[in-house]
């Protein structure tokens, strides 16, 4: 159950690095998850939750994202795309990593998982190519964004304009990131707003691709993505009978403590999705995948895929 590294080189020519983690020879296949991880991390991050997987017969593949982890052309690098509209260029990626699962795995059904910027990604892929897959996970999300989006753009795109595209803003990742751990003040780290679980904490920090101050640019072209999810004809084009699972924690501020992932649900309910379920675990933060209460959170996400 080792993971392999793999590359395809996308249309523009940048090369995406993926992990494919594979169940063992006599695990029945039941399915395939595509994930796409968060921002300020790497999908390399997600081996113990695609192992867990991997046990109950899902192939795992995951991208790293443009500006993240070993996608990125060195790590210095990390948090800036040269590209413009880097937000529809890492859902283009995803949509071309989604086509090679396909023919590779041609009667297997996959599940998108995607977790807080890489759940947004999602959020715009089931627009563009909702018919590829035959479910969606989203974790640590959120729905429309309130008017405070205009002020971040409007700041992300001065810092861009005087100092560059890959001027690194200390002023936006102040605003967003900083702004999410006050709520859990007196702080031991800088992230305690990721998890109750002290070690995972500290992994984070740990991590050289995790936690870095992303470019002016990133925050520009991402928060025009969060306004590009929730138009109205965007959300159209969402196939009505997807089946969706959304979860969270009830203390994640990414998902304003639970009302954002309810804003999420009936923003999609009244679009008119009809095969719709979510959970909210009391006390978590934001990634619930690294909580304290993990394995209840992954056998959930199973038995989710298993009914659907």
């Amino acid at each position: 159950m080792d993971y392999n590294r793999l590359n395809f080189t996308a249309q523009d020519g940048t090369i995406i690095n993926v992990y494919k983690w594979g169940p063992q020879k006599d695990v029945p296949g039941r399915g395939i998850v595509q994930i796409s991880h968060g921002m300020a991390e790497w999908a390399h991050r997600y081996d113990s939750f695609a192992k867990a997987l991997n046990q109950a017969g899902y192939t795992v593949y995951a991208n790293d994202h443009r500006g993240h982890g070993l996608t990125a052309p060195c790590i210095e690098d990390i948090g800036y795309i040269p590209n413009d509209d880097g937000f529809t260029h890492m859902v283009k990626d995803m949509y071309e990593l989604n086509e090679f699962i396909r023919k590779d795995h041609l009667n297997l059904p996959i599940v998108l998982f995607g977790h807080s910027m890489g759940s947004f990604l999602s959020q715009r892929f089931i627009q563009l190519y909702g018919e590829n897959i035959q479910g969606l996970i989203l974790s640590g999300s959120n729905g429309k964004q309130g008017p405070v989006i205009n002020l971040g753009i409007m700041l992300a795109y001065i810092e861009m304009k005087l100092k560059g595209r890959k001027h690194k803003s200390r002023l936006l990742n102040k605003l967003t990131f900083d702004s999410y751990n006050r709520p859990f003040a007196p702080n031991r780290t800088n992230f305690d707003w990721l998890s109750r679980d002290d070690r995972q904490v500290d992994l984070y920090i740990d991590d050289p691709y995790c936690g870095g101050v992303f470019t002016a640019s990133f925050f520009y072209d991402f928060l025009k993505g969060l306004q590009l999810i929730t138009r109205k004809r965007n959300l159209k084009a969402i196939p009505k009978d997807l089946p969706i699972f959304i979860f969270s924690g009830s203390m994640d501020p990414v998902g304003l403590f639970g009302k954002g992932v309810e804003r999420l649900v009936d923003m999609y309910q009244s679009m008119g999705m009809t095969n719709l379920s979510y959970k909210i675990y009391p006390g978590g933060r934001h990634e619930m995948l690294n909580e304290l209460n993990k394995e209840k959170v992954i056998e959930d996400i199973i038995v989710w895929m298993s009914s659907m």
